[in-house]
This record gives structure tokens, sequence and C-alpha cells, in this order.
């Protein structure tokens, strides 16, 4: 688990099923490249608590969340656990790590949703509240992909995970789209950043 230092607290419960979930990464490692190897031995503080640090900037108890380049499921099947009220979404275009976190779903009854695709194709059917992303694509890409859900919807929120070079991604995005941020620092990494966007708009 993840040390007490971090702040993090939750249920017996969730943390049953991330114990469950991680140890599903660890098995399902060895086949398939869910994470970066040199971080397998961190899983805990790299990736379940990086995740799980965002749960607190969710804004409602009940969502639709869309999860882009999913991934192993970081940060949404870690939000889904923590917050059951969510709906989580997730788009991932690499079929086997979706194969892993419908797997993961289904061992910790977690309900979810997984959608085989690339992040550029239009997902028709919702719209979400939430959008988050971690380790994806450079801000202003990321507007890209979520703009047409913003303009559908006008209280969009997005929690975007960023590193040391999250400044000069706000400032290139200014050039393009006008938002409001909130700017929160990650408890697992000292340059990490948590970015709040809210009222995206393009100029």
């Amino acid at each position: 688990m993840w040390p007490a230092n971090l702040g993090l607290s939750v249920s017996r419960e969730s943390m049953d099923k991330l114990k469950v979930y991680h140890a599903m990464l660890l098995k399902w490692q060895r086949a398939i490249n869910i994470v970066s190897p040199k971080t397998l031995d961190e899983a805990w503080v790299r990736h379940f608590a990086d995740s799980a640090q965002v749960a607190k900037y969710v804004s409602r108890e009940s969502m639709i969340v869309v999860d882009l380049g999913s991934g192993g499921g970081f940060p949404g099947m870690v939000l889904a656990i923590l917050k059951p009220d969510l709906d989580v979404h997730f788009i991932e275009s690499d079929e086997r790590k979706v194969q892993f976190i419908k797997n993961v779903s289904r061992e910790t009854k977690v309900p979810i949703t997984a959608h085989v695709q690339r992040i550029e194709q239009p997902i028709y059917g919702f719209v979400p509240d939430l959008v988050s992303a971690r380790a994806l694509a450079n801000l202003e890409t990321l507007f890209g992909f979520v703009i047409k859900w913003a303009e559908q919807n006008p209280e969009l929120e997005c929690l975007f995970m960023k590193g040391a070079r999250y400044q000069e991604e706000i400032e290139q995005a200014q050039k393009t789209y006008q938002f409001d941020i909130d700017i929160h620092k990650s408890v697992t990494d000292p340059a990490g950043r948590i970015l709040h966007i809210k009222n995206l708009q393009k100029k």
C-alpha cells in the first residue's frame, strides 16, 4: 500500500478492491506491458496513490466521467473504485489493456464501460461531466479532444495530470482556448500538478 504520509485515506472496502487491482496488475504485466516496467516495484505510489489523489477534486458524487487514453486504468479505474456512484467510461485503443480493465472491473465488482478506439474518434450516446487524463498529451491537444463535449455541456470539467512543463502547456493552450484553471500540487511527484479545468471555450 502507499505510505501514510501522502495523506490519502480510503475506506477498507475500497482498499481491498485496490489490492485486487494491484495483484492483477502484477500478474498481467508478465504477459503484456500495462505500465512501464521500471515503475512496477513502486506501483502503489506511482500509479495507485497518484490516481487516488485526483478523487478529492471530483466535484460531485454522481457524474459521467470519460478517462482518455486509459492504459491500465489510471486514474479512471481508481476513481471508479473510490467513488462508485461515478459512471466511468474508458477510451483506449489497445484492446489488451481494455481487456485488463474489464477484468479488473469484474474481479472488483465495480461497473465501468470501456471503448476500444482511438481518442480522436467521436463517441456517441453520452456527454461527460468530467474528463480525466494522465500523461497522455499536451494540454492544447487534450482540449482538441474534449472541446466538442464542452460545447454540448458548458459545465464540463477536466482533471489532467501533468509533469514539470505544465506552465508551458497552459501558456500554449491559452493561445487557442480560454478556460478557468485551478492548479493543485501532486502528493506523489514534487514536479507534478493536477490541472482542474472549467469553462473551456475556443477563442
